[in-house]
């Protein structure tokens, strides 16, 4: 694998991890992922696995990560939304601007992230629409010029400061392994107070993607969205794909089985490595150029495809 560079231009932002080639001679221009660690917005940096490993893993198989050292929440305040925001949305357009220094296919660049990342970016790509302005009871923000990605891949995001109760089924699997169970209502609403500076309830669309409806949501690029099993952040991110697939969007929604929260940041747990190859057959299914679809005449039609498992 290419030699890992932080780039300066970035002010220490990002740190990059080019694609490998055989052959530089006859390199072409890769894709490639900008990418958010997780840790609940407080936690985290760019050498955990869910950020280190997983760069490196994705830049074996030929994608260029961007993977983003965004502010988190201090103990004296600082950091709070919209700082984290700020910084991704700041990562994916030094991205664009230097997609010819980095070697990569200005219209392969997706965005992605993972757990509270997968917020962020969610939000991000919500901002970057610019859909959400001057709805009322939702913040407005200013429109932004940057291009949507040509996809999002979300890993066990946290979409909801408002956790949704678990089914049935899903509490038993959490009844049953109890390390898992440790994002009931309470934990992730203290999260969501902690990342905002105070209550959940007049939060912005932007800190809470999950409040999104169909409308917001139309015209979103595809989406790969991976899921822990035995996590009950899982609530939060089916419902956000089912109303991406009502609004017209292509997403693909991935329970990785035998897996708890967090299982790209233990990349000796089978499930990761399994996760990592589906990341690359999506990127392998994205078209090059226009990957966004058009706004839909139907915002009822459904294009979600839920997977359990590998499949053949």
């Amino acid at each position: 694998m290419s030699q890992l560079t932080a780039y300066g231009a970035a002010d220490g932002l990002v740190r990059v991890y080019p694609a490998s080639t055989a052959d530089a001679a006859t390199r072409r221009p890769a894709p490639a992922l900008v990418w958010a660690h997780g840790g609940g917005f407080v936690a985290g940096d760019l050498d955990m696995p869910e950020a280190d490993w997983v760069a490196r893993s994705l830049a074996a198989r030929g994608v260029t990560v961007v993977s983003i050292d965004y502010r988190l929440v201090a103990g004296d305040g600082s950091g709070r939304y919209p700082a984290a925001s700020d910084d991704v949305l700041a990562a994916w357009r030094w991205t664009l601007e230097h997609a010819a220094e980095l070697g990569i296919d200005p219209e392969r660049v997706t965005f992605g992230g993972a757990s509270a990342g997968g917020n962020l970016v969610a939000g991000a790509v919500l901002r970057l629409r610019g859909e959400a302005v001057g709805e009322a009871g939702r913040e407005a923000g200013p429109q932004e010029a940057a291009p949507l990605p040509a996809g999002v891949f979300l890993a066990y995001p946290t979409l909801l400061a408002v956790q949704p109760a678990p089914d049935t089924a899903l509490r038993a699997l959490l009844d049953g392994a109890p390390g898992a169970d440790r994002f009931g209502s309470d934990a992730v609403r203290d999260m969501y107070e902690t990342y905002l500076g105070g209550p959940v309830d007049d939060a912005p669309l932007f800190a809470v993607p999950g409040l999104a409806a169909a409308s917001d949501l139309a015209g979103f690029p595809p989406v790969l969205m991976i899921n822990g099993e035995a996590d009950e952040l899982r609530v939060s991110g089916e419902r956000f794909a089912a109303t991406l697939a009502e609004a017209g969007v292509d997403v693909e929604c991935v329970v990785e089985p035998g897996t708890q929260h967090g299982h790209l940041n233990r990349p000796v747990e089978p499930a990761a490595s399994a996760s990592i190859e589906r990341i690359v057959a999506w990127f392998a299914g994205l078209e090059t150029g226009a990957a966004r679809p058009p706004r839909p005449t139907d915002l009822h039609q459904t294009t979600l495809r839920t997977t359990e498992g590998i499949t053949s």
